[in-house]
């Protein structure tokens, strides 16, 4: 498989697909732009090569042409931080883009438009009304499927070589991120930098693990978590789950966790797994005591109480001080850890403390020798709001995308490249 590393960008132009999905205030201003500056040593390493970036990405999520979704508002903050002037095309897949990618010249880079700006790129269709028929939803989306096609081969024209640099979007099998790699041979279509890392961080906690590998998985439900638990059943020596799925667990073997969320559909499906962690000889760990609040809110009343035993007025919002030290004993002599999701509603700054001692704890293992990846949005916003990202192995970019690739899925922006 061709690397970014081994490739001579001189003379090419090259179509990098990257995620500059940034947030904008009201005034179309950039409030963060990490994912930016996360893509800018292959933008770097492919002008300094004497390559020509047509750079591509997607803003939000249109349903068609949209001035607030525009990527012209990311031009100046793009050139600034490439030190380039980036030129900008109104359109991804029209005249003014081909004509624009056709007479650059090497080591200028050009910005295409919201590549989501066409229905072609996600494959979906647009404008049906609500109640229209399920006829006529197929007959939609047939139509654009096969508009799909002619599409991808505009943007693919653009372009002598290929680079996918947005693993958050490899989840998707959209024109830019998994079709338009078949327009590209072998020689000529590669990962950049930063899907590079991320592909390389999650082979590592699936495939070339070192024991004891611990994963932590917190949030609210275990509906959603269901395939990630059953998958990490299969790897891991110990299985934390925590956040609001906990009461869940607690509830389902009998305990009384007050106005805690649970849901109570999902009752026998948390016994199954508590059984099946059992059989696979996995320690499956859960709170023993929570912090817990008369009302949802950062200025709540407190106290402390075991998991199991919460008042019928109080609800869970974080894990209590024994669990703490019980995770972080586990955490601290784990030499593979993964963390994806929040120990409580670490948005309220009065129920951080659990999230910040599992961190604590992942931080102090990595020190030791373990190998620690951090993702999914909550566990990257609790590890950027402590300032200890630096502290651990890998951080990813990719929400979704890491979550399906720790499920055992195929992700098609990689098969793609890989294939």
């Amino acid at each position: 498989m061709q690397t970014i590393e081994e490739y001579n960008f001189a003379g090419k132009k090259v179509f990098v697909r990257v995620d500059f999905n940034v947030p904008l205030d009201e005034h179309f201003r950039i409030t963060d732009d990490t994912r930016i500056r996360a893509a800018l040593p292959t933008l770097k390493k492919i002008i300094a090569d004497g390559g020509s970036p047509i750079i591509a990405s997607h803003l939000g999520r249109p349903k068609g042409i949209a001035d607030k979704y525009s990527l012209r508002h990311i031009l100046g903050r793009l050139s600034e931080l490439l030190g380039v002037e980036v030129l900008f095309a109104d359109d991804c897949a029209g005249p003014e883009a081909a004509e624009k990618a056709a007479a650059l010249k090497p080591g200028q880079a050009l910005l295409l438009e919201n590549l989501r700006f066409y229905a072609e790129e996600e494959g979906k269709p647009r404008g049906l009304p609500e109640d229209a028929s399920e006829e006529e939803k197929k007959r939609a989306k047939q139509a654009v499927k096969e508009s799909q096609k002619a599409f991808t081969q505009k943007l693919a024209s653009l372009a002598d070589a290929y680079v996918n640099d947005a693993f958050g979007t490899a989840h998707r099998a959209h024109a830019s991120t998994a079709l338009i790699a078949e327009y590209f041979d072998a020689d000529n279509k590669m990962f950049g930098y930063l899907m590079e890392k991320e592909v390389r961080a999650v082979e590592k906690i699936l495939n070339a693990i070192n024991r004891p590998f611990t994963a932590i998985l917190g949030g609210s439900k275990v509906s959603s978590k269901i395939d990630i638990i059953r998958n990490l059943l299969h790897r891991v020596d110990h299985l934390i789950i925590t956040g609001g799925m906990t009461y869940t667990f607690t509830k389902a073997q009998g305990g009384r966790i007050g106005r805690s969320i649970c849901e109570d559909d999902k009752l026998d499906l948390a016994l199954e797994l508590l059984q099946e962690a059992k059989e696979k000889g996995v320690n499956l760990l859960l709170a023993v005591d929570a912090k817990i609040a008369d009302s949802f809110s950062n200025e709540a009343q407190t106290a402390f109480a075991p998991a199991d035993q919460i008042p019928d007025a109080w609800e869970g919002l974080d894990i209590g001080p024994e669990t703490e030290k019980r995770y972080a004993d586990v955490i601290r002599q784990s030499k593979t850890i993964l963390w994806n999701g929040p120990t409580g509603v670490f948005e309220f700054e009065n129920f951080t403390h659990g999230s910040r001692s599992v961190a604590e704890a992942i931080v102090e293992a990595t020190r030791h020798g373990a190998f620690s990846l951090v993702g999914g949005g909550e566990s990257v916003a609790c590890i950027n709001k402590f300032g200890l990202s630096d502290g651990v192995s890998y951080v990813s970019t990719g929400g979704g995308a890491l979550l399906e690739a720790i499920e055992g899925r195929v992700l098609p922006g990689i098969a793609a490249i890989k294939n």
